[in-house]
């Protein structure tokens, strides 16, 4: 398959993501690798998609699933070697997928061979530098330098036993870097380039808008809590750890790099700012995406999904860009089961109690699953989809509480279940052990029974499955690109209606419902079946097209 090969692919394009211990597992031992991952791409390619985006693969004790890095720069054993990659690389490219793959500029692993000498050094040593080492509050050091919560719960602070304690935004097994040190510039310079002398086609940047910190002492309090969803916006512009602006010196120095590879590389930020601050991490010396999670975040309703839109696009075309899209991802409860719960339920809270009460209604959030998708890919921008959406897979709620891996399980003192329920390894096939995902009898997250009625296989060339709606929708998408005018047209009440260059016309009905559709206009796309009178049902998003003059 041959996709788009201009310096600017990037602008219109469809990103699959692949959870790489999810995707699939060649060696049979129940975690994804990268041979699994070149043997199943054609499923990609075939799909429609420009590209992959790649999880870390690198080596890592798992304390976080491998964004525990212990070095940058080769591959994980239970993922293969640095010759699978390049094997799966020139598979990728061969088949027209461009791959990005996942920088994590934030932290590294505890493992890691700086924080070992780290630990090893005195306090106020060069060693401890690259990480945040401070001295603690009381009359002994007994508190935290400051009350800095981590994102998966607890404090973000964790003493050593010479008494310093050291910041950790995540896991304890994750201690932050300083990027105020040389070596911390100078040792990713040096990753990018790795990668990008490897032949990669961008990078997606891990926390970007956590790299620079407020260090002046007394560090600042910020009166926090560690409730608040991973990629919400922190209150106010002068947080001392989040969006502050010395970290667009770190992303103007690596376009430079990006820029002096032919073709240039993408990179793309995945930054939880206000929506106000996003357009300053894709400014044109700066990176060229970032993502969109508003438009993840978003309730089924049409007015909410009108505000985001419009934001979106005046924000991200007020420094030159497009925005990007995106409905689930690898940190987030997925789109299908979300739009199946009443507006305003605690996901989180839900997930925790069972994931039963109140029940979801699954055949809605199929059917808005659905509708979402050809409202996301009838925008302008870029579109970044999740392993498995294509399937129609839910959140597995269910999973036994001793299968749990997500570090926020424990550390939330089992407050939050955590994110493994979007993380289930794919189905490929309608049976086996693992439904295809690997010749071995269990995967690392137990898939729930059924699973292989979700399957690739099982849905493959189905009229009418989710697999064959998005590999339409993908085939239209890429016949219309080139035009990224957009308008809204007149909608009635509940209904989003706008046209997406000169052809493609979306509407949505989110209201109670039926809404007729206009004369002269075909139907070229839609998530489920019209009313017997050719109306657009609730819940129901449809692609139109202008009738052909003298058709009969």
């Amino acid at each position: 398959m041959t996709h788009t090969t201009t310096a600017d692919w990037w602008r219109e394009s469809v990103v699959y993501q692949i959870y790489v211990p999810s995707f699939a597992d060649s060696d049979g031992d129940g975690i994804g690798d990268l041979r699994g991952i070149a043997g199943r791409l054609d499923h990609v390619a075939e799909l429609g998609a420009d590209a992959v985006w790649l999880t870390p693969f690198y080596p890592s004790p798992w304390a976080d699933a491998g964004y525990d890095v212990a070095d940058p720069r080769d591959v994980d054993p239970r993922h293969g070697t640095l010759d699978d990659f390049r094997e799966l690389l020139a598979r990728a490219h061969a088949l027209g997928l461009r791959v990005i793959i996942d920088v994590v500029p934030n932290h590294l692993s505890d493992r890691h061979p700086w924080f070992a000498e780290a630990l090893a050094s005195p306090p106020g040593s060069a060693a401890r530098d690259r990480f945040v080492f401070r001295d603690g509050r009381g009359a002994d050091g007994e508190l935290p330098p400051a009350d800095w919560q981590s994102k998966f719960g607890g404090p973000a602070w964790t003493r050593v036993p010479d008494g310093q304690w050291y910041m950790h935004i995540f896991a304890a097994e994750q201690p932050d870097l300083n990027w105020e040190n040389g070596d911390v510039w100078a040792d990713f310079e040096k990753t990018l380039r790795f990668w990008l002398d490897m032949g990669v086609d961008g990078f997606r940047i891990d926390v970007a808008h956590g790299l620079r910190k407020d260090l002046t002492p007394p560090l600042r309090d910020t009166h926090g809590s560690d409730t608040a969803p991973l990629n919400a916006p922190p209150e106010g512009d002068d947080h001392p750890f989040w969006d502050r602006d010395e970290v667009h010196e770190v992303y103007r120095a690596w376009r430079k790099i990006t820029d002096s590879y032919a073709p240039p590389r993408v990179t793309v930020a995945e930054a939880g700012v206000s929506a106000h601050r996003l357009p300053l991490y894709t400014r044109p010396d700066e990176l060229h995406q970032a993502f969109n999670f508003f438009f993840l975040r978003c309730p089924w309703d049409a007015a909410a999904f009108r505000e985001v839109i419009d934001t979106s696009l005046a924000e991200a075309g007020s420094v030159g860009a497009l925005p990007t899209w995106v409905l689930s991802n690898h940190d987030v409860m997925r789109h299908l089961t979300r739009y199946a719960l009443p507006s305003g339920t605690d996901h989180r809270a839900w997930l925790t109690a069972g994931g039963e009460d109140p029940p979801p209604d699954v055949a809605a959030g199929e059917l808005r699953a659905r509708s979402a998708a050809l409202l996301t890919l009838a925008l302008p921008g870029t579109s970044y989809l999740y392993q498995g959406e294509e399937l129609g897979l839910p959140e597995v709620t269910d999973l036994p509480e001793a299968a749990l891996r997500d570090p926020m399980w424990e550390r939330t003192g089992h407050r939050v279940r955590g994110r493994d329920g979007c993380r289930v390894p794919m189905p490929w096939t309608t049976d086996g052990p693992s439904y295809g995902f690997g010749p071995g009898a269990a995967a690392w997250l137990p898939q729930p029974a059924g699973w292989g009625e979700r399957s690739v296989a099982a849905q493959r060339g189905r009229p009418g499955s989710f697999h064959e709606l998005y590999r339409e929708a993908l085939r239209l998408r890429r016949a219309a690109r080139g035009d990224v005018s957009f308008a809204w047209l007149p909608a009635r009440p509940g209904e989003l209606a706008f046209r997406k260059g000169a052809a493609l016309v979306c509407r949505v009905n989110f209201g109670d419902a039926p809404l007729p559709l206009p004369a002269g206009e075909r139907v070229v796309l839609a998530a489920g079946p019209l009313t017997p009178d050719g109306a657009l049902p609730p819940d129901t998003a449809v692609w139109l097209a202008p009738e052909v003059s003298g058709a009969s």
